[in-house]
């Protein structure tokens, strides 16, 4: 019966192995292949079966062939073993790396997602003669091994909703929170809380969640990695890979692929490489802490001596992350920081912080993604105009600290006081003086008809409607910039010709006084950024900062250098992001314009920062915060993680801003899809849009490729948006001035400066 389990093992092994390298012909799998046969008839032609000698030199030769074949491997190799069933998943690491652990989180297909795994475990440590139990959040993917049921580690929106809630049980009773990234990426579904929405959610969170939070990477995938990857601590397996999109995805997209059609295996292992998706290149880049070596050709779940290392490199990166903040560094923490993994359970140390330690945490998370990406961006910025930048920076903090911290909130109490006191005196001359006046008004009648008359002049004045009769409320007659097309002398028809029957327009008309807006029915149609830069922001008389900060290709991703100077030369911008301040009627803004004609307002390294500097400027002047989306297709996938770091990096600073007190309002317009929506922007508290956009979190194509299921042609449709509770209210293109302006007016936080 051993020996029948012992072959069983080998011949699995062999699976792998074979699926592993299958599109590719390598000596060392013929030569294990053929040995394995031989094996296999003489163990059937024998009585006994194979001896144990035989198995023993089989299963060395197994051992030997893993170890060559494993410094062969490729980064698309990597991404074979990953997705293998075979693979360990966190269920295997819930029963050998934690000595206890207890499932939570409902049942049933909207409450657990079989895809999102949540556990109470436990740390039982010996201290002396006392065993002490230390309890952890585990949260993470869980794909298993092959059941479909699972999704493949794909989260739907309601499962990443589980997993905040949890993180915020945890943050309630002072616990680390383990995470594991186990997912090729989150399901794409628009459905309520909305895959983009509730990831954006989950980096909201994260980005101040007050206990430490470990994370381990084994396949990170995009934006469903983000949903539980923002950590103190990021381990990554060395055969894991983390990147803005699969190889095969990438492939489709370098190769102009229809729906349907597949990349062939070169380009997809081409675009593998240029992606730098490996353990090695992310630690390079700085976006991981350490990388935890697995076993050849990845961890299996009979791999114990990885479990064990696994465990020690958990134990030793929430002792770092909990010895870096506590106030008092004793002998311990040194040890912590001195030590190896190889000894890291020997050193107990609590991981229940106090609050002033859970504040420095939080600072030291937020520090550190702010450091991250420096390479992967140009700013050319001269010395002279970064220090007087600085300085200035200083200044506007120090005015705006005297300004409203200092004596703003003096002046708040005394007028409160004022208000107060105004008030008892408002009421004591009210019963004091009403019997008086109503003796005098007996006497002078005429008094008491003119109040009247009065009193029913204010009434009319404040119930009429606020156009005049004999005018429309939305004029754009004189439009400080017209779009070029109202140059082209000819008509076209309206897209609701057939249920509202518009007349034909005349293109000047259209774009020219209307908008481009029918007057019949409204549609909207697709306007140029500069549009709304000219006649809602008041572009020419606003003031712009980090032009210099440029769009580059840091991973040498092949032909992308024309492409970008391509873009820089139509668009005459040097990224997809501009920011500048402004003034709305008479409130002063920072606003960060996302414009899709340079590379469809994609984010990278440059958008990001120049995004992370706007909402800094901001907080430090104390002004409102608008982003406006003119478009966005989502990450920059020739950036790789370059481009989707910048998601916790924006967000993080989005948090840093409301916290603050800060207003931040978002405007979409256009098709606004994928990781940005996913995170700094669909975290805003105020989202609106205009009535030509579509949200979501990925295109029609790439939601029935990855799910099979038929999407209506109006399922991004702002009003859908609307609807599900993504957005809070849909704009008509000609009144965006004013609506903002009266947003500004109405909304925000605690610290509304500028009212």
């Amino acid at each position: 019966m051993d020996v029948d389990k012992r072959i069983q093992s080998l011949r699995d092994r062999l699976t792998y192995i074979s699926d592993i390298f299958a599109d590719r012909e390598d000596e060392s799998v013929r030569l294990l292949t053929a040995k394995f046969g031989e094996l296999l008839e003489r163990h059937a032609s024998r009585p006994g079966g194979a001896t144990r000698e035989e198995l023993i030199r089989m299963e060395d030769l197994f051992d030997f062939s893993e170890r060559k074949l494993d410094t062969t491997l490729t980064p698309m190799d990597r991404v074979r073993i990953v997705r293998h069933p075979q693979r360990i998943c966190l269920k295997d690491i819930l029963e050998n790396v934690y000595d206890n652990y207890t499932e939570i989180g409902g049942r049933g297909e909207y409450n657990i997602d079989p895809s999102m795994l949540i556990a109470r475990a436990v740390f039982s440590r010996r201290v002396g003669e006392k065993v002490i139990n230390q309890m952890v959040m585990v949260i993470g993917q869980e794909k298993g091994h092959g059941e479909s049921f699972r999704n493949g580690g794909s989260v739907k929106p309601w499962g990443n909703a589980k997993a905040l809630h949890y993180m915020k049980v945890a943050e309630t009773e002072n616990i680390p929170v383990h995470t594991f990234v186990f997912t090729p990426g989150a399901y794409p579904v628009e459905d309520w809380p909305g895959a983009a929405q509730q990831i954006a959610r989950n980096l909201y969170e994260l980005a101040a969640l007050r206990v430490p939070v470990i994370s381990v990477f084994s396949e990170g995938g995009s934006g469903g990695a983000e949903a539980v990857g923002l950590a103190d601590r990021r381990i990554m397996l060395s055969h894991g890979y983390y990147s803005v999109i699969s190889p095969e995805g990438a492939a489709a997209i370098e190769g102009g692929l229809k729906l349907g059609v597949r990349a062939t295996p070169e380009l997809i292992e081409k675009c593998a490489r240029q992606l730098c998706i490996t353990a090695t290149d992310n630690l390079n880049n700085g976006y991981i802490d350490r990388v935890l070596q697995e076993p050849p050709l990845g961890a299996r779940p009979y791999h114990y001596d990885f479990f064990r290392e696994l465990r020690r490199e958990l134990v030793q990166a929430t002792n770092e992350t909990v010895s870096g903040v506590k106030p008092m560094k004793l002998f311990r923490a040194m040890a912590v920081r001195d030590s190896k993994s190889d000894d890291a359970e020997s050193i107990f140390m609590r991981w229940t912080l106090s609050p002033t330690s859970l504040k420095r945490l939080v600072e030291a998370r937020q520090r550190k993604y702010r450091a991250m990406s420096r390479h992967a961006r140009m700013d050319g910025t001269g010395i002279v105009s970064r220090a007087v930048a600085a300085a200035k920076g200083s200044i506007w903090a120090t005015h705006s600290f005297v300004r409203y911290d200092l004596l703003g909130r003096q002046k708040k109490r005394l007028d409160a006081m004022f208000e107060e006191l105004g008030a008892e005196a408002h009421l004591v001359r009210r019963k004091l003086l009403m019997p008086l006046k109503k003796g005098v008004d007996r006497i002078l009648p005429g008094n008491s008809m003119e109040q009247v008359r009065a009193g029913e002049e204010v009434k009319e004045r404040l119930t009429r409607l606020s156009c005049p009769e004999d005018g429309a409320c939305i004029t754009g007659s004189e439009w400080a910039w017209i779009s070029p097309r109202s140059q082209e002398d000819r008509t076209i028809s309206c897209p609701n010709v057939r249920t509202h029957h518009c007349p034909d327009l005349w293109v000047p008309d259209l774009f020219g006084d209307f908008a481009g807006v029918c007057p019949s029915c409204g549609h909207h149609f697709p306007m140029e950024y500069r549009w709304y830069l000219e006649n809602v922001f008041d572009y020419k008389m606003s003031k712009e900062f980090n032009q210099q900060l440029e769009s580059v290709n840091p991973l040498g991703y092949e032909k992308f250098d024309l492409k970008l100077d391509k873009a820089k030369e139509k668009t005459g911008l040097k990224s997809a992001c501009i920011t500048f301040e402004t003034a709305i009627e008479d409130v002063a803004a920072t606003v960060a314009v996302l414009c899709a004609p340079f590379r469809g307002g994609s984010v990278g390294a440059a958008e990001g920062e120049k995004f992370i500097r706007a909402a800094e400027r901001a907080g430090r002047k104390r002004q409102p915060f608008i982003a406006y989306v003119h478009g966005t297709a989502g990450i920059r996938i020739q950036e790789g993680v370059n481009g989707v770091i910048q998601m916790p990096r924006c967000t993080i600073a989005v948090r840093r801003y409301i916290d603050a007190g800060g207003l931040y309002l978002v405007l979409y317009d256009t098709n606004s899809y994928a990781g940005p929506v996913a995170s700094f922007l669909g975290c805003s508290p105020y989202q609106f849009a205009v009535q030509s956009s579509n949200i979501g979190f990925a295109g029609p194509g790439v939601i029935v490729e990855t799910t099979g299921m038929p999407v209506s042609p109006d399922y991004h449709r702002a009003y859908h948006a609307l609807q599900r509770g993504h957005i809070h209210g849909i704009w008509d293109r000609r009144e965006v001035k004013k609506n903002l302006h009266q947003s500004l007016l109405t909304m925000g936080g605690r610290n509304l400066y500028y009212r």
